[in-house]
């Protein structure tokens, strides 16, 4: 009787020590830059809806050398962070997978990094494309957002 109490104990305690581990699907919570949705499109076209809020999506490839230093140098940005955090539902998705490979489609992506800037109905409201350094992406940001 014991050892399957024991047993018991030690299922329970590892099960709750796998379902404490984060989701990864939350946003993801950087301490500095932008903080990326995780959840899917549909997901932030909602969020875009509940918070009144346009939302940026960038379209990048694994492969992209811009896309990498947007990610590097642009995106981790603290200024960046707070600018596109507080006004916009951030998503980034790879243009050649999944929902990414299906919104590059329909939004006529050409090149790679494409940035969007999407209403709650999913209409682009602003476009570009290439590398920004941060304070052009800031700059870009404040256009959009005084449209």
């Amino acid at each position: 009787m014991r050892t399957i109490f024991r047993t018991l104990v030690i299922i329970m305690i590892l099960g709750l020590s796998t379902s404490m581990k984060p989701n990864k699907n939350d946003e993801s919570k950087n301490t500095t830059g932008i903080n990326f949705y995780q959840r899917g499109w549909g997901y932030a076209l909602e969020q875009a809806k509940s918070e009144n809020k346009l939302i940026f999506l960038d379209i990048y490839a694994t492969w992209c050398g811009p896309c990498k230093r947007l990610k590097a140098n642009t995106f981790t940005n603290a200024e960046v962070g707070n600018l596109y955090n507080s006004n916009f539902i951030n998503v980034a998705l790879d243009g050649e997978k999944g929902e990414g490979l299906m919104l590059a489609r329909k939004y006529g992506v050409r090149g790679y990094p494409t940035l969007l800037f999407v209403d709650q109905t999913g209409k682009v409201v602003a476009r570009t494309a290439g590398y920004h350094d941060p304070d052009e992406f800031i700059e870009l940001g404040k256009k959009v957002l005084n449209r």
